[in-house]
């Protein structure tokens, strides 16, 4: 029988999988964005299909960070001449040359850090976004599944359709991978007939998020500083505060629907 129980079991795990071997590398992670900001530079949070809300939750919001700003392919309506029609369709992430021109329309500067988060890894616009700003020399942190990666290398080479381990995903680009546990096809709960559902990479995934966010807050504190947090609208002062800190970064941190 499948109930809320079994799939509260299979997240309970998928946390507890994070929170047990992901410290070493979100304390690297935050090391990096903690870096970054002091050197000026904010947070180019970015994903893909439901993705996006892990990318989302670094942005914009009551106890986060100010200095980030989410990219993703909905700026090619928002901010460029695409129409949000041309954008609906759900296998456009897996079209090239659609990450550099994300990129033109953004405002990115050379102490920029990138979180980009996929669970496959593997689509272009992703794979394409990881490279350009390892080219440019950002630093790179990936939140991904491990476990995704690596079926997915082992049925390419069944196929024959990649060379040695496959096409080169996520986790063979970042500086910092931070694994979410997920296992291939994300969905957790196998069902009698074939297939799975309840996906685990958005909870693990906001749940780095946070994880991050907190020691980057963690290092400002400790160096005597106090952390560039959003405080909530809905408390006194908190528009003012948010406003007067958003003030100092401009255009480089476009809120747009976070």
């Amino acid at each position: 029988m499948i109930d809320q129980s079994t799939y509260a079991n299979v997240a309970r795990a998928a946390v507890e999988r994070v929170l047990g071997a992901e410290g070493a590398a979100i304390e690297r992670a935050g090391q990096l964005i903690y870096d970054g900001l002091r050197a000026g530079g904010v947070v180019q949070a970015y994903g893909t299909g439901h993705s996006r809300a892990v990318a989302l939750e670094l942005v914009g919001r009551a106890g986060g960070l100010v200095p980030a700003n989410q990219l993703g392919i909905r700026d090619l309506a928002y901010y460029g001449d695409a129409s949000l029609q041309g954008i609906l369709d759900p296998k456009i992430e897996r079209q090239p040359g659609l990450a550099l021109r994300i990129w033109e329309l953004a405002h990115i500067e050379p102490a920029d850090v990138f979180v980009i988060i996929s669970n496959s890894g593997g689509n272009a616009a992703i794979v394409e976004m990881t490279r350009l700003a390892g080219e440019r020399g950002h630093p790179v942190i990936a939140i991904t599944s491990r476990a995704h990666a690596a079926e997915a290398a082992a049925r390419e080479r069944a196929a024959g359709s990649g060379s040695g381990g496959g096409r080169v995903r996520l986790d063979g680009l970042a500086d910092v991978v931070i694994d979410n546990g997920a296992p291939y096809g994300d969905a957790a709960v196998p069902l009698p007939g074939g297939g799975a559902v309840c996906p685990v990479s958005n909870v693990t995934g906001i749940l780095i998020a946070q994880l991050l966010v907190a020691e980057v807050a963690g290092r400002f504190l400790a160096a005597g500083q106090e952390p560039p947090v959003y405080r909530s609208a809905n408390t006194p002062g908190g528009d003012a505060h948010n406003e007067q800190l958003l003030a100092g970064y401009g255009d480089r941190v476009r809120l747009g629907d976070a």
